[in-house]
């Protein structure tokens, strides 16, 4: 549990202060003007904590290429805000829990070198594909060529969310993708397509491949749309799936200047993207990376697994095999153990001066803040811990999916511990 510092004058104060400290947080982060700095003890270290709103989306428009839906994914301006401040042009930038890539595009779209990490291949799906970045010419060529196959047919029963005909061509595109990695012929422009067809796969509009369901970044079972079906009086109608996959590639790159997307494509042939456990990651080399920008899976919180069976079978992916792999620690004391491996092996490949940023949450309804379990963590492993940041946010979709109802709750304020090497 963290604590004011007390000095002579507060320490009649401090049973008060921490009996109101959600709501003085609360107070000063809805200021949006004002920053609050004090001095908190994380166990037995005496850190300086910021707090007030340092980034909002409202500052400048994220890029277009940030629409990919994901499971319990943060702001491209979190990243921003340390890619600006931390690192310069060419400086490579690494997130070891990658999600759907935010920070490595954010990294990118500045110009920095990129390496993420994800257990999941999903990861590496959603991530390269977007920095491929391929011309409109070359996405709508290379659609003409696929060819669909109204033959097949899918080894799982997936007819309560499409239409045959969508469905025929989903397997001729998924069956594309495997021939064309089986054979060498695999290239940017096909991870783009493999991108764009994963994220349209489920959701709730005409955007996507299926009938309404929940929104793309959660897959609910097949049982669970059948009864969504039935209460919205509703089946799959079809859906041109080489229609939807241009008009979503012309919305992502909307706002990309033909400048950012070569740089996208040279920054895409040199990264690199791994699927590892974050603790053992010895493709990256030693004192190599300026930066860490990263957030954790925060004890069980959220099912990935599940959230994403739909998106590995698009994609050949094991969702049983990936979900055993990946950290989902329900005793804050086996977290404890993960994140001070990880961050013995961020501490090994960062820079000397090099940077951490770990995002953490709030979770089980506040009763645990993880950043006071991280701080002392980094410390033992040889970091210094500069800050830690509290940044205030307005609740999103996904928190109030999660039942999320106000800011004391869930993960919605942004709780970064900065580390220094």
């Amino acid at each position: 549990m963290t604590n004011k510092a007390p000095n002579n004058q507060e320490s009649n104060q401090i049973s008060l202060f921490e009996s109101q400290k959600d709501t003085f947080t609360q107070t000063i982060c809805d200021s949006n003007s004002e920053i609050i700095e004090d001095k908190v003890f994380y166990g037995k270290h005496l850190i300086n904590q910021q707090m007030g709103e340092f980034w909002t989306s409202k500052q400048r428009q994220a890029s277009n290429l940030h629409e990919v839906s994901y499971r319990a994914c943060f702001k491209p301006q979190l990243p921003r805000f340390f890619i600006e401040q931390y690192t310069k042009k060419k400086d490579i930038v690494y997130d070891p829990f990658g999600g759907r890539g935010t920070t490595v595009i954010e990294a990118a779209l500045n110009g920095r070198n990129i390496i993420q990490n994800d257990i999941n291949p999903l990861s590496t799906i959603l991530a390269a594909g977007r920095l491929a970045a391929p011309t409109i010419k070359e996405i709508s060529n290379r659609l003409e060529l696929i060819k669909i196959n109204r033959s097949l047919k899918s080894d799982i029963d997936l007819k309560m969310f499409y239409h045959k005909d969508t469905l025929q061509e989903i397997i001729s595109f998924k069956e594309y993708f495997i021939s064309r990695e089986k054979y060498g012929k695999y290239d940017s422009t096909d991870a783009w397509l493999r991108m764009v067809a994963t994220n349209r796969l489920t959701g709730h509009s005409r955007g996507f491949f299926s009938v309404y369901t929940l929104p793309p970044n959660q897959a609910t079972s097949q049982e669970k749309q059948i009864k969504i079906n039935a209460q919205r009086n509703q089946i799959p109608d079809y859906r041109d799936t080489k229609k939807l996959i241009l008009k979503k590639s012309i919305q992502l790159l909307k706002n990309t200047s033909e400048e950012q997307r070569k740089s996208l494509h040279e920054i895409y042939k040199k990264s690199l993207f791994l699927n590892t456990d974050a603790r053992k990651t010895k493709k990256i080399k030693s004192n190599s990376v300026s930066l860490v920008v990263t957030s954790p899976p925060f004890l069980n919180i959220v099912q990935y697994k599940a959230d994403n069976w739909l998106r590995c079978w698009f994609n050949n992916i094991n969702s049983e095999e990936i979900g055993k792999k990946i950290t989902m620690s329900k005793k804050i004391e086996d977290w404890n153990d993960v994140m001070s491996a990880v961050l013995k092996e961020l501490y090994r490949i960062l820079i000397p001066g090099g940077t951490i940023a770990f995002e953490v949450g709030e979770i089980r309804n506040g009763k645990i803040r993880l950043d006071e379990a991280i701080a002392p963590l980094g410390i033992a492993v040889g970091l210094k811990c500069e800050k830690v940041i509290i940044n205030s946010q307005s609740f999103t979709k996904t928190s109030n999916i999660w039942g999320v109802k106000n800011n004391n709750i869930g993960t919605n304020s942004n709780r970064i511990v900065v580390f220094k090497k």
